[in-house]
């Protein structure tokens, strides 16, 4: 039967815009969102007006699809504070299980910022994961490990050779500041190390000698010197660090209170759990005008100590250079470089020792931030919460905390209380992180299909909604995106046998 349209005093009455009210009218309760395209202006010039904005910003990389309305999802730390003004820092923190497209994500930013001339650097890779992607955009791969690369903790003859170029004149003073800057991250370095090997930073005495054995080694060394030669100053007694170590004019006192200190250093010269690696001059010096990574993969995962003090280490190197980049474009100098700082595996540093995550704060501290992104990046907030110390799990937290930009994928229910400590997420954004940890169906496990969460990531920034969107991997990019590389090397070769294929970490891969 036919349906009369209602009639009002001017005429007939319009339907909403969900269609007709009453029963059997064609009310809708969703209303479906249209269908979006992106185009170039020349190409959608007929088009204009545009009835609906995106739901996003259309500023930085292109990140994915979002999950909602299949618009483009654009974001990163450094666009989003500079050009969009939607951060107040350029900093975004990572967080997702293992095997979900955490990696693949980064990089997939990395990769787009390297298109607009920011330059990414990854402080150490653990698996590796970001190697092949550097080498694709021709950029210095360090390798370091035991007997395969060394790093010197005490080399700064950038920041002096900085100082020497901006000489005496009006840029005197950020000279000083250079140096003296360098000079503190040298000894941090250095204390980072002593408490990895330890378990537990030195104390108030040692650190003293330790600065001052420092200042002591500058002025008898004119080439750059290593670990040994600093065991060598403190073994020689000189006045200045027995002035530091209180011995009270006694050469034998001065000995008792050194002793441990002498131990320690002994013990990174390849006779401790930390090894070798750092006691011998750098096997090859950081070139920052162009991408690079520090390859750490060839370090077991189960030597902790060791792992935590490569990052530590890769760290305190990345940052003072890139801070002496930074002054002498401040000066006048050299270009000025964008930098996107990548601190894979951020607990893995952590929880070396007591005292690294302050020693992980200095370290990282930049005193001219412009133009330098940070993305840091972990499993789950679990990791950050499992030191030893409360203290040290409250700084760990506020990492996050301070992270202008949070990136969350697949999540257990479990993470949500301790996420809701960090950042405040809905309950459907909640459910939504949760949802993705799920596994594939039953009859996928024959044909390793990849989880229906993979590649699924969400944005959250301040109180906003969150930003839920897939990453989708292109085929120029799913070749620099396996993590499970070893294991298609033996499946070729046929010692797995018959293999159809094996799933990577990334999206579709």
């Amino acid at each position: 039967m036919r349906r009369e349209k209602p009639q009002g005093p001017s005429g007939p009455v319009l339907p909403g815009p969900r269609g007709w009210h009453g029963p059997a009218a064609g009310h809708s309760v969703y209303l479906q969102p249209a269908a979006e395209w992106r185009a170039t202006s020349v190409q959608a010039c007929g088009l204009w007006p545009f009835s609906v904005g995106a739901g996003a910003p259309l500023i930085g990389a292109p990140l994915g699809k979002h999950l909602l309305t299949g618009a483009t999802v654009c974001g990163d730390p450094i666009s989003w504070f500079q050009r969009a003004g939607l951060l107040t820092a350029p900093t975004a923190f990572v967080m997702g299980l293992q095997g979900f497209g955490k990696s693949s994500c980064i990089r997939r930013m990395a990769l787009s910022l390297a298109g607009f001339g920011v330059l990414p650097l990854v402080l150490g890779d653990l698996k590796p994961d970001y190697v092949d992607l550097i080498a694709a955009l021709d950029g210095q791969v360090i390798t370091l490990g035991r007997g395969r690369g060394y790093l010197n903790v005490l080399d700064i003859t950038l920041a002096k050779a900085a100082a020497r170029r901006l000489g005496e004149g009006e840029h005197a003073k950020l000279g000083r500041e250079l140096l003296a800057d360098a000079v503190g991250r040298r000894h941090t370095m250095v204390s980072a190390l002593i408490s990895i090997q330890r378990g537990h930073p030195p104390n108030d005495r040692e650190d003293s000698m330790l600065a001052a054995a420092l200042r002591v080694l500058d002025e008898r060394h004119d080439a750059t010197p290593v670990l040994s030669d600093l065991l060598e100053t403190i073994e020689s007694a000189p006045e200045r660090v027995r002035a530091s170590a209180f011995d009270r004019g006694s050469l034998e006192r001065y000995r008792e209170l050194v002793e441990p200190l002498q131990v320690t250093l002994q013990a990174l010269l390849g006779e401790g759990r930390v090894g070798e690696m750092f006691s011998r001059q750098s096997t090859v010096g950081l070139d920052l005008d162009r991408p690079a990574v520090f390859d750490v993969s060839s370090i077991p995962e189960d030597e902790t100590e060791l792992v935590g003090a490569a990052l530590s280490a890769c760290w305190g190197v990345g940052f003072g250079a890139v801070n002496v980049t930074h002054a002498l474009a401040e000066a006048g100098l050299a270009p000025m470089r964008h930098y996107l700082i990548i601190l894979d595996e951020l607990w893995r540093a952590l929880i070396a020792g007591r005292g690294m995550v302050d020693r992980t704060n200095s370290l990282t501290r930049l005193n001219r931030q412009w133009g330098v992104g940070v993305v840091m990046c972990s499993h789950t907030i679990k990791d950050l919460l499992s030191l030893p110390d409360e203290h040290e799990r409250m700084k760990a937290l506020g990492l996050i905390e301070r992270s202008g930009m949070l990136i969350c994928g697949a999540l257990p229910p479990e993470e949500m209380p301790r996420l809701a400590l960090a950042k405040d997420l809905s309950l459907a954004e909640q459910r939504q992180l949760i949802s993705w940890q799920d596994p594939p169906a039953w009859s996928a496990a024959a044909s390793n299909d990849a989880p229906p969460g993979r590649g699924n990531f969400m944005i959250k920034i301040g109180g906003r909604p969150a930003i839920p969107f897939r990453v989708t991997l292109t085929k120029a990019e799913q070749g620099l995106h396996d993590t499970n590389k070893l294991w298609h090397e033996q499946s070729r070769r046929g010692e797995l046998g018959p293999t159809r294929h094996v799933a990577v970490d990334a999206p579709e891969g």
